[in-house]
């Protein structure tokens, strides 16, 4: 690395070694240790990140860190600029609060002895998650995603019941296709470019591409690699593993899997889009149209299964299904708008989606614990900050002025109206998913907020527990701010997919 860089600079590299180490290091403490470590870890990467994003927002420039002094092509590197900066912050708010909403519950649904090794797990995640955002090397990514899998599956399996352990299964047979999918992408593109960096590969496909060459298995190259991480990241009709794997864990672990770890692999694609394949021989590939395709699937039947739920909490894994199809439509556009609608559908989603999981755990508490939807009739008036966070949670997600969720579907209409091959199947869709949305999270809000006859089910006041109305009253302000205050979040995205790659 040059000696002329500010010392800010080596802050992505020491947030990634941080998070290891903590979790390295948590595993020899107690819980309660272990539980302090974790919350330092994550207040320490917050300040790293608002610092490197700071920076990288004043210089409006990307730069490259090169680990252990080796320049490419032998060396490792982290390419870090605003975009990068701005989701590991976001991510690491996210995950933090996560964890704080969900702490209540931990003793419960996790056996003692083990809740020490969750916070190791929820270290591990976290790292893997900002290699994936800062690395500039296809076969490290390879490797984080490898640990990021093992991550969620204990995240899973931890609470150790038979829907979890099943759930666990599932999730990493699905995974693990996906992992494998993507490691034979890697070994093609190694095999047509002789490369590992992103930078590096970029140069010799478009050496390649210009001169006409090898045009069938960088195809099949571009289609096997996309859809490795479509499997990970829950794209329709991947999802079977998701809605065990959302439903039956614990509740933070749901918080952090619905909002973050498939958002990691997203972002993982973004990437290879623009700094491995190229924005223009991506598009030119027709992969974005097969991407469109499912994603326009996939907002329609994640929300008719949502629909036939009647469990909250899988009812919410579904409409993850229908999200994440929000964002693979983005892409499959093929517009520099959609990319744009994309990225911010991804923080909507990020800060909504765990909202509403955190949320959710709170009414049934006061529902005799039960997720039945005849059950949670009249919850809402006896939690009412969990009520309050729900119903915003899900005017979010139907696409209500004022929050995030409205930003995204204006957003993707205005990218649909720039894009006339598919400007009329994007907005139909659009419409008939935001009132599938409607359908399902209106009919849950109506349901918290039915009077009903005394069962004997315990109302619980704010202040009962401060951290989790403190959880809840900041999701509810972050919702706000992305609807309200957009537009220079847009513009970071814009700036940020501009300079990618």
């Amino acid at each position: 690395m040059s000696g002329q860089m500010e010392f800010v600079q080596n802050f992505p590299c020491f947030s990634i070694m941080l998070c290891m180490f903590a979790g390295i290091i948590s595993s020899a403490f107690k819980e309660k240790i272990a539980r302090m470590l974790n919350v330092a870890v994550l207040v320490l990467n917050i300040i790293l990140s608002a610092a490197v994003l700071a920076f990288t927002v004043r210089t409006g420039e990307a730069y490259v860190y090169v680990m252990g002094r080796f320049p490419a092509p032998w060396g490792n590197e982290l390419r870090v600029g605003m975009l990068e900066t701005g989701l590991a912050f976001f991510f690491c708010v996210i995950m933090l609060l996560c964890l704080l909403g969900g702490r209540h519950k931990l003793v419960q649904e996790v056996e003692e002895g083990k809740q020490g090794l969750y916070y190791v797990l929820a270290d591990l995640m976290l790292s893997s998650l900002l290699a994936l955002i800062y690395t500039n090397d296809l076969f490290t990514a390879y490797v984080f995603v490898e640990i990021n899998t093992i991550s969620a599956c204990g995240l899973i399996m931890i609470r150790q019941n038979g829907r979890t352990i099943e759930a666990a299964v599932r999730y990493m047979i699905m995974s693990l296709l996906g992992s494998g999918l993507f490691l034979v992408g890697i070994c093609m593109l190694y095999d047509l470019t002789g490369h590992l960096l992103m930078s590096n590969i970029k140069i010799e496909i478009t050496r390649i591409v210009a001169e006409g060459a090898y045009r069938p298995p960088l195809l099949v190259t571009i289609a096997i690699i996309s859809v490795g991480l479509a499997i990970k990241s829950a794209l329709f009709p991947f999802h079977a593993w998701l809605p065990d794997a959302y439903g039956y864990s614990t509740v933070s672990s749901a918080a952090i899997l619905s909002s973050l770890v498939s958002k990691g692999y997203i972002f993982l694609l973004f990437k290879i889009i623009y700094r491995v394949i190229g924005f223009e021989v991506f598009h030119d590939s027709k992969i974005v149209n097969v991407l469109f395709i499912f994603g326009l699937m996939g907002m329609v039947f994640g929300s008719l299964s949502a629909i036939k739920e009647n469990d909250v909490r899988r009812m919410i894994a579904f409409s993850s299904v229908a999200q994440v199809g929000y964002i693979y439509m983005g892409v499959g556009m093929g517009t520099q708008a959609g990319m744009v609608a994309s990225v911010f559908h991804v923080i909507s989603h990020v800060a909504t989606k765990s909202l509403l999981f955190i949320s959710a755990i709170g009414l049934t508490d006061v529902s005799g614990g039960s997720r039945k939807f005849i059950e949670l009739t009249g919850s809402g008036y006896r939690n009412k900050c969990a009520g309050v966070a729900f119903s915003v949670g899900s005017l979010s997600m139907v696409g209500v002025p004022l929050f995030s969720g409205f930003i995204s579907k204006l957003l993707f209409s205005q990218a649909a109206v720039q894009n006339t091959g598919k400007m009329l199947p994007t907005l139909i869709v659009l419409g008939i998913s935001t009132i599938l949305n409607a359908i399902y999270f209106m009919k849950t809000v109506i349901r918290i907020y039915t009077p009903m006859d005394d069962k004997g089910y315990p109302t619980v006041p704010w202040y009962h527990n401060k951290i989790y109305a403190a959880v809840l009253f900041c999701f509810i302000l972050l919702n706000v701010l992305l609807g309200v205050c957009s537009q220079p979040i847009v513009n970071l995205i814009e700036s940020g997919l501009s300079i990618f790659a």
